[in-house]
């Protein structure tokens, strides 16, 4: 009798164990999914956006899925049709404004550029011409990056694409925007390669004074995955959780560049850069950002299907290298909780003080859906140990769950921009996998988990594994993307309180001051759908410090002519100070950072001016700015600030760094 009353004591015990188990992972779920916070309406009143589709042009017919796959993925369009649309905001018309659009549009495998919607319409919408350089049988254009890559003075672009290696369209001197200002100059010289060039990350990779530019191609090279007529068999990843049989992340140097009529640069393949013990991967987002304070940017790898990387930079100028570091585990941390130890899908990558300690902390966006696929969103918040990146450590803990940024769903871009003038950044995520056509019936999920549990012998099979993925098939395709600002200690979505989401599934998010008012705007691109312009209508903004950062190409002497305040034409080109870092002590005592911006994350590419915001702080602002000169040497100066824009130009002369 006593054994028998054992067994049933025991079986209670058991079945009440896991009925506490499964509410209180519930109650987790409840508390930290987004969308059940309910923040305060005093919150969500201190945010107003007015929200407009970007326009386009007349141009080939409009797809909803590609149509010209490889035989051998021909099965899971709406998988290979995932990818392609990208957006940046900068001054590409030299105006001191960063108020100017490139983005791609999927639907018609167009590179659109145009004045930001009620900004002067300085020019016309126009589409880059691609010819010589895109097939649309066989290849698509996946995202633009602006850059000065000749160092004339004015922006170029830098498109990636699937089906071929990234091409620069160089900016012709003179005259007003439009197709024929732009002259196509490829990136890879010679034989050209089959690759699927996703993201890139621009930087002074190694403090020589010039920008470079490292590449994230996602499938091997050679995949020819946009090409019907290819006799090639497309490798999809070997494992869900472990593929490294992924493309290869390639480091090019600036090397010299042409200007006048036909303006080009020259770029050279390092192919020792990278640390040899690093396996390829699914490469989705690029993020350079020193954070060790030696003005050589680290880099953080955001890779699907596998682990991320961080890359200790110990490059010198005229030579690029990096080191890998990794987080440290603790008895009660589980490994996808450390840096460098992850195992599954990142898709974006920002920076930005999450705690408000003045240290820079990362922001990496992953796949976090309800009953479905699952790791977390992460908020690797930084310990201060400047001395761990030289130890091969990666100082960086993720406190996610304890922000509640956990939670949100398939992310691409992760986004961290302070959209009120706070002084504290809000976190954005774009979302969405799988929503293509006019009607979407079949939700894939059950079937897309039974493929995340695969054995990796047979995960890559299409035909085996996979399930059918095409027209009316979805996956996460009613997912509003999430805007979380911060209440007490923890962030709370108010997406929903303000009108932040789309009718489509987003990619990429970029954002700048586009009429120099002091706030940030946006623009969210999405897949087979028109990308949206968010302009900041911020009920009560707090005053702010702006600035533009600026190298002369040159060491004449360049006075500006003033167009508004803060924001002059100079009569000496110059370039943006990529790289620079800013350390913004406020009157009330209270620090912020930021870095000028060359190029990271997923598809979405903010402007390259800085904007902080002052709060209720009064008083003298004190800026401490560092940067490496035209000749890679370390510089440093202090100024104050008052309120509103200001553009800087750094110069060789001042604050030499021993």
């Amino acid at each position: 009798m006593s054994r028998l009353l054992r067994s049933v004591r025991g079986k209670y015990i058991r079945v009440g164990c896991a009925l506490v188990l499964v509410l209180a992972l519930f109650v987790a779920n409840r508390l930290n999914n987004p969308a059940q916070a309910n923040a305060e309406p005093s919150v969500a009143r201190k945010f107003k956006f007015a929200r407009q589709p970007l326009p386009d042009v007349e141009g080939p017919e409009r797809r909803y899925l590609r149509k010209n796959l490889n035989p051998s993925v021909a099965r899971i369009p709406a998988f290979m049709s995932a990818i392609g649309s990208g957006v940046a905001m900068n001054d590409l018309d030299n105006d001191g404004l960063a108020n100017d659009i490139c983005y791609v549009d999927a639907r018609t495998d167009q590179v659109m550029v145009l004045p930001a919607p009620g900004t002067a319409q300085r020019y016309p919408l126009f589409a880059l011409s691609q010819e010589g350089f895109f097939d649309r049988e066989r290849m698509a254009p996946l995202a633009c990056i602006p850059n000065d890559f000749n160092e004339d003075g004015v922006k170029d672009l830098l498109v990636l694409y699937a089906g071929r290696g990234p091409v620069i369209y160089y900016r012709r001197p003179g005259g007003t925007l439009g197709p024929a200002a732009f002259v196509g100059r490829p990136l890879v010289v010679g034989s050209e390669p089959v690759w699927v060039t996703i993201t890139a990350g621009l930087a002074d990779f190694d403090g020589d004074g010039h920008v470079d530019i490292m590449l994230g191609n996602y499938f091997h090279e050679g995949s020819d995955i946009f090409n019907k007529n290819s006799k090639s068999v497309v490798e999809l990843p070997y494992s869900q959780a472990r593929a490294f049989n992924g493309g290869s992340r390639k480091v090019f140097r600036w090397t010299s560049a042409t200007k006048g009529d036909e303006p080009s640069a020259t770029f050279t393949e390092i192919k020792d850069a990278l640390p040899a013990n690093m396996p390829n991967g699914w490469t989705l987002a690029i993020g350079p950002y020193d954070l060790d304070g030696d003005l050589l940017p680290e880099v953080y790898l955001a890779t699907d299907f596998g682990p991320d990387h961080l890359l200790h930079n110990v490059s010198t100028p005229g030579h690029i290298h990096f080191a890998l570091a990794e987080g440290r585990r603790s008895f009660t941390t589980p490994p996808s909780k450390v840096l460098g130890k992850d195992s599954y899908k990142s898709m974006g990558v920002d920076f930005g003080d999450l705690n408000g300690d003045g240290l820079p902390d990362i922001y990496v966006s992953n796949v976090t859906t309800a009953f479905g696929d699952y790791e977390c969103q992460y908020a690797f918040i930084n310990s201060g140990d400047r001395e761990a990146l030289s130890r091969g450590v990666a100082p960086f803990t993720d406190e996610s769950e304890k922000l509640g940024l956990a939670r949100t769903g398939w992310a691409w871009e992760a986004r961290l921009a302070d959209f009120n003038n706070d002084g504290v950044p809000e976190a954005l995520q774009a979302l969405g996998f799988i929503k293509a056509g006019k009607e979407n019936l079949r939700n894939r999920w059950p079937e897309l988990q039974e493929l995340a549990m695969a054995n990796d012998l047979i995960s890559h099979l299409v035909r085996y594994s996979w399930p059918n993925l095409g027209p009316g098939d979805t996956i996460s395709a009613d997912t509003r993307n999430p805007f979380f600002t911060k209440v007490g200690q923890r962030f709370v979505n108010i997406a929903a309180d303000i009108g932040f989401g789309e009718d489509y599934v987003s990619r990429g998010i970029a954002t700048a001051d586009v009429d120099g008012d002091g706030d940030l705007d946006m623009v969210v691109s999405n897949m087979w759908g028109p990308s949206t312009y968010y302009r900041n209508d911020c009920p009560s903004c707090a005053p702010y410090v702006g600035l533009h950062l600026l190298q002369q190409i040159d060491q004449k002497q360049g006075q500006p002519t003033a167009i508004s305040d803060g924001h002059p034409r100079w009569d000496v080109p110059s370039l943006a100070a990529v790289g620079a870092s800013v350390q913004l002590r406020r009157g009330d005592g209270h620090v912020l950072i930021g870095q000028v911006d060359g190029g990271s994350g997923h598809t979405g590419k903010r402007s390259q001016d800085l904007l902080f915001g002052l709060g209720d702080s009064v008083g003298d602002n004190d800026a401490l700015i560092r940067w490496r000169d035209r000749r890679g040497q370390p510089r440093s100066k202090r100024v104050k600030l008052a309120p509103g824009w200001h553009t800087i130009v750094l110069g060789s002369e001042e604050g030499s760094e021993s």
